[in-house]
């Protein structure tokens, strides 16, 4: 890797933080990772992660990139105990997807189930695992409990030069002097004000309000009472609510019930048995109902779906990237965030390898490709809901029409369920969908599918809801024979 300069600096240590970190080592001296918690050296939750109490998935796309950027961190996880997904055995799977079951018998129709492998570690022992990776490497250092109170620039602030930081014990203050400063703050990241008192205006915004609540109960499974890995029932127009069930290492499992648009889950464990009874499944409910609560149930809030369209700005100063969450966050029902963390890493890594001149622009116009099948399948999901607040086309609504007719063929077919899952775990480009034959076998299934089937015909609109061809992403291409190779 060529040397893009001596010092390079990233703004926290979530999982975005970690692997931009990881990933500009390769190209600077020294790398240096700020965070203001404690962290730990175990994997246990910390202040600044509320979310990694919640259930989360590493999906495939997201898996692939993991491990090309810390080689065998996978097998690692799952030595430790990670349930993995890897052999394509839909029984292991409850997916109900806007009111559609999937197909839940027999194999996934992957050329090869490895390569679409799922892994569920807890958050928090995820990245201890990763942060032991970047402890390992020599020119890499972790200041934690540093607070970055603001950043510093050149006279007319055409270049970041680096970022004030101040011990949270009252101790030390400093300024460290980069190359680079990466923003991985998350959500509540100060980036838009800055560059506003820089002269260079805030990014535009596109902003979906869900109102999303969800609460969770962390336990443990009588042995055998259930066949499933991984249970996900997701909401419907006329039920903004939904549930998710996961294993995680150490036998440990974490119930969620959750609700969008006003309707609040409760926080009292027997009260999120009877708020799931609505739409879980009976030997689910029975299993949780026996299983043993660990800790008490924890709640988290999350009021918007946010874009920062840094992509969008026609001036941006240079030594400043953002990512992961402080450029985009997403309703987490769809467990998004960390794939697309690691999409943002790959983005990151291309932009460095063809130089400095005109990085930002590359890295965000890069960033924008992967963020825009994420942000399609999350933000016009929710536009369904009619008390969701976001900009509604005429497109989304066709489109959503379109996904609920693959998603019908996804109850039966195991091909086009694979297919879904393909794009949905970025893996396959949207336009894969569009393929004739892909068409056709869609037609197909739902010309055979039985009349009573879980299908919801009410909803018109579901987690493809805005697909569009041109919205594609350049990671791997339709590949099996059913899965023809896009031009």
């Amino acid at each position: 890797m060529m040397n893009q300069g001596d010092h390079a600096v990233v703004l926290g240590a979530s999982m975005a933080g970690l692997l931009a970190a990881r990933v500009v080592a390769d190209f600077y001296t020294r790398v240096t990772l700020v965070d203001r918690d404690a962290l730990p050296v175990a994997s246990v939750n910390r202040r600044g992660v509320p979310q990694g109490r919640h259930p989360h998935a590493l999906l495939a796309r997201g898996g692939q990139t993991l491990n090309e950027l810390f080689p065998e961190i996978l097998d690692e996880l799952a030595a430790d105990g990670a349930p993995v997904w890897a052999d394509g055995d839909l029984s292991l799977m409850h997916a109900s997807i806007g009111g559609h079951l999937m197909v839940h018998t027999g194999k996934a129709a992957f050329d090869d189930p490895k390569a679409m492998a799922m892994y569920q570690p807890s958050r928090p022992h995820l990245e201890h695992r990763v942060r032991q990776r970047l402890r390992a490497l020599e020119n890499v250092t972790i200041l934690d409990g540093h607070e970055v109170t603001e950043l510093a620039s050149t006279a007319d602030r055409r270049r970041v030069t680096g970022v004030h930081v101040i011990g949270r014990d009252g101790g030390d203050e400093a300024q460290l002097d980069a190359d680079l400063v990466i923003d991985a703050m998350g959500r509540a990241a100060r980036t838009p004000a800055v560059l506003q008192t820089m002269g260079y205006g805030r990014p535009p915004e596109d902003r979906v309000v869900t109102h999303t609540t969800y609460v969770s109960q962390h336990m443990r499974m009588v042995h055998g009472a259930l066949a499933e890995m991984l249970v996900t029932i997701t909401p419907v127009p006329g039920r903004p609510t939904g549930m998710f069930l996961v294993a995680n290492e150490g036998d440990n499992w974490i119930f969620t019930v959750y609700g969008m648009a006003g309707h609040e889950p409760p926080r009292e464990l027997s009260e999120m048995f009877s708020f799931a009874e609505e739409f879980a499944p009976a030997h689910v409910l029975a299993a949780v109902r026996a299983a043993e609560p660990v800790g008490s149930v924890v709640q988290h809030r999350l009021p918007s779906s946010r874009w920062r369209r840094y992509d969008k700005m026609r001036r941006f100063p240079d030594g400043l990237l953002v990512t992961g969450d402080a450029m985009c966050s997403f309703n987490p029902i769809y467990g998004q965030g960390i794939s697309v963390a690691a999409l943002d890493a790959m983005a990151l890594r291309e932009a460095l390898q063809r130089g400095q001149t005109g990085l930002s622009r590359r890295y965000f116009r890069a960033a924008a490709k992967a963020i825009a099948v994420a942000w399609a399948l999350a933000a016009g999901s929710d536009l369904a809901f009619p008390d969701v607040e976001g900009r509604r086309t005429v497109a989304t609504r066709l489109t959503g029409r379109f996904a609920d007719w693959i998603l019908s063929a996804c109850e039966v077919d195991a091909v086009v369920h694979a297919q879904f899952f393909a794009v949905t775990w970025f893996v396959d480009r949207p336009a894969c969908l569009l393929r004739p034959s892909f068409l056709l076998r869609v037609a197909k299934a739902n010309l055979l599918r039985p009349r009573d089937s879980q299908s919801t015909e009410q909803s018109p609109a579901t987690s493809l809801q805005s697909f569009h061809p041109l919205a594609a992403t350049p990671t791997r291409i339709c590949a099996s024979k059913d899965r023809v190779d896009v031009d």
